[in-house]
């Protein structure tokens, strides 16, 4: 049965309708899509800004693909124009060539201003002083230190809003990807190494976080809930934690990188420099450029600070 020509075009058009409101609907599900803070805020905007110039191009040579198709198909009493000996046209040479070298040379522009911009341990602008959380990733857990609080959290993620968040990141497992969708991209959790990441949540809220890396049987476990709140909640935690918590000894963190998963929990306190014993552990071994006195010297520094973003002492060209 031969449809008519019209209701091929509504069709076609309510196909269309439907698909950008399927889409429309579902960005705020998608949470990459849903940014909660100036960093994942800028991604967000990257993406779409590099998706619609790439529909400049894949959106007409669909159309066209489908139209040729459908033009010069083999049909009785076929009208379509046919020239075996047609070569070249500058003008189409212009527009196929042209159109897609602008767009990546555009793409290309953007993508080098935003890598900059962007640059994980740059320092986000901001009139409070930025809190330091230091991230490490265990078999199959998160244990978040606050050194400047005292505290210590598995699983459990509290931040104040509006304020950065310092984060320093390593594992003391094998390599996973520290990664708050709603906040920022990821950022790798390697041994024997401290990454740098800046991110701030705008509002408050219950956002999620995980691992974004295959390290072994339970990695689809390693998530963990980010609770961005008002300062005074965020203080009130803290107290709450102090008073209210055990401590974390030094047996005690040894049985938590023992391969397991874990609900979340919170410590009034945890060893010194444990983080940097951590990270020197490994760094000595695998010999990331850093010498003895290097390593004792990030064991004592109390100053997290450094220009690239990195722990004193690290060579991060590694």
């Amino acid at each position: 049965m031969k449809v008519p020509k019209k209701l091929r075009w509504l069709a076609t058009l309510s196909m269309l309708i439907f698909m950008l409101l399927i889409s429309t609907g579902c960005t705020e599900k998608i949470i990459v899509l849903n940014p909660k803070g100036p960093i994942a805020e800028h991604q967000r905007d990257l993406m779409l800004i590099s998706t619609v110039l790439c529909c400049i191009v894949i959106i007409p040579v669909l159309i066209l693909t489908a139209i040729i198709v459908w033009r010069y198909r083999d049909k009785a009493g076929r009208k379509a124009s046919y020239s075996p000996n047609w070569a070249h046209s500058t003008k189409l040479e212009l527009i196929w060539w042209g159109i897609p070298i602008a767009i990546i040379a555009t793409l290309a522009v953007i993508t080098v201003r935003s890598t900059y911009a962007l640059e994980p341990s740059k320092p986000l602008k901001a009139s409070v002083k930025p809190i330091t959380v230091q991230v490490t990733s265990l078999n199959w857990k998160w244990l978040f230190q606050y050194p400047e609080q005292g505290i210590a959290t598995v699983n459990e993620l509290k931040i104040p809003q509006g304020v950065p968040i310092r984060f320093e990141i390593t594992a003391d497992s094998p390599m996973n990807s520290f990664w708050i969708p709603q906040l920022g991209g990821q950022m790798y959790a390697m041994s024997g190494m401290a990454m740098t990441l800046y991110l701030q949540a705008d509002e408050q809220g219950k956002f999620w976080g995980s691992g974004a890396n295959f390290t072994g049987t339970d990695f689809a476990k390693m998530y963990f809930d980010v609770d961005s709140v008002g300062q005074d909640q965020f203080d009130q935690w803290v107290s709450k934690i102090k008073s209210d918590s055990p401590v974390l000894t030094l047996d005690g963190y040894k049985q938590l990188v023992e391969p397991s998963t874990l609900q979340a929990r919170s410590y009034s306190s945890f060893p010194e420099g444990l983080f940097e014993m951590t990270v020197t552990k490994y760094a000595s071994s695998h010999n990331h450029g850093m010498s003895h006195k290097d390593m004792l010297d990030m064991s004592t520094s109390d100053d997290h600070d450094s220009t690239h973003g990195e722990m004193p002492g690290m060579d991060m060209s590694h």
